[in-house]
């Protein structure tokens, strides 16, 4: 069974400080048009679950709709590091990790109306450690890879030399640790620095 971890998008979901926050609303009512009900949104393409595009911190970076999707569905293993304030190599050489997709859960609760102070973060030993078995994919169930107030975002920078693609405000509350099958696609949007993803798991073997 497919489980669903994106955040759901609702008008009240926090927003990274200056960034424009989601809104959804009916710009035509079915009672208007004589036919259909027709919606619009506007919002940053950093909201809730999403990816990062490296052209989101480099210029030269490489932007959403040239990220390959085949990297984004596969297996993937699910670590719990609740609590944990750094996230290093030597935690990270403890668990099996399989497949090229890695999840990490540092959470038991989310409260996605509320934009945190601080986040998790890991060592650039731990990125590079990443690299060395194969991950391709890093997802965290908080909004941000570097510290929340970093301007050098040392870390971003850090996947896109590890040829790592980070997606950032996983839902992990309800799933534990294990080996998982992961589909995680953005917003094919030309030329864009980030997309919402809709972000699913399956338990392997069940």
């Amino acid at each position: 069974m497919w489980i669903d971890v994106t955040q759901t998008l609702t008008n009240d979901i926090a927003n990274w400080p200056g960034d424009e926050p989601f809104q959804f609303k009916l710009s035509a009512t079915k009672e208007e048009t004589g036919s259909v009900n027709i919606g619009s949104i506007s919002t940053s393409t950093h909201i809730g679950t999403h990816m990062d595009a490296p052209f989101h911190f480099d210029n030269d970076g490489i932007k959403i709709h040239e990220i390959d999707v085949n990297r984004l569905i596969g297996e993937a293993t699910l670590v719990e590091f609740i609590g944990e304030k750094l996230i290093t190599r030597e935690l990270l050489e403890h668990v099996d990790i399989k497949g090229a997709i890695v999840m990490i859960k540092t959470k038991y609760e989310a409260h996605s109306d509320v934009f945190p102070d601080t986040v998790p973060v890991l060592t650039e030993d731990a990125i590079a450690y990443l690299s060395s078995i194969g991950i391709k994919v890093f997802g965290i169930d908080v909004p941000s890879v570097d510290d929340i107030d970093s301007k050098t975002l040392d870390n971003h920078h850090a996947f896109n030399r590890y040829d790592i693609i980070n997606i950032e405000n996983l839902l992990l509350g309800n799933v534990t640790q294990g080996y998982y099958d992961f589909i995680g696609l953005p917003l094919n949007i030309v030329g864009a620095d980030g997309s919402p993803i809709r972000a699913v798991i399956a338990k392997k073997g069940e």
